[in-house]
């Protein structure tokens, strides 16, 4: 299910303005491309720890307002996209396992069981200090995986860097029983149909550029 927030209120649109993705990642920076705008990409300098009794979803969206507004401290007058994800499962809070074994151990506890995948997104109007956000959950259902099975995906795909240890664009869904969601990019790092709305609502339309 996709939530869109408006945190903030004062007034300009900037469809001139340069758009700023604030973020490593090139998932994130593969997907924005495919809206087809031009766009610098940023990392973000932030602590990216759970505050003291902070929810999966108020994470999210706070680390994904938060790394825009870092970078937009560089481009003070830019369209600047944050996004954040994470997983959960069993009510806790899964990162990005880092290693092969840390990998394996989430896939495992994984098996025949669900998960979900938070993305928030951000998109900051850095000019008028607007903050426009939304998150997206996918659901995944697992089937019952082999240890066989789970280290030869880690060992192919190297989900080390992905929440919950799957890459959705890769090997990923051969884990899987079903997906849930109502945005298929989400679950890869960004969701473009959500993310799209927020532009617009800025006066950026991806679909009223100028075809080269």
């Amino acid at each position: 299910m996709t939530d869109v927030r408006d945190a903030g209120a004062l007034g300009m649109h900037a469809a001139t303005a340069p758009l700023v993705l604030a973020s490593s990642s090139r998932y994130r920076r593969a997907l924005l491309e495919r809206l087809g705008m031009p766009f610098r990409a940023e990392a973000p300098d932030i602590d990216e720890a759970p505050l003291p009794g902070e929810v999966p979803r108020d994470l999210v969206l706070r680390l994904s307002v938060a790394k825009a507004r870092a970078v937009a401290e560089r481009w003070p007058h830019a369209i600047i996209i944050g996004s954040d994800q994470t997983a959960t499962f069993a009510g806790r809070v899964i990162g990005k396992p880092g290693t092969v074994d840390a990998a394996v151990r989430q896939l495992r506890t994984f098996s025949g069981r669900r998960v979900d995948f938070l993305t928030g997104v951000a998109v900051l109007n850095a000019a008028a200090d607007r903050a426009r956000t939304a998150i997206d959950t996918t659901t995944a259902q697992f089937r019952r995986v082999s240890d066989a099975e789970i280290r030869c995906y880690v060992e192919r795909d190297r989900p080390l860097d992905c929440a919950g240890g799957i890459r959705f664009e890769g090997l990923g869904p051969l884990l899987l029983e079903r997906v849930d969601t109502e945005d298929p990019s989400a679950a890869i790092g960004l969701p473009l149909i959500v993310l799209g709305e927020l532009l617009r609502a800025e006066g950026v339309n991806p679909l009223a550029q100028p075809v080269d």
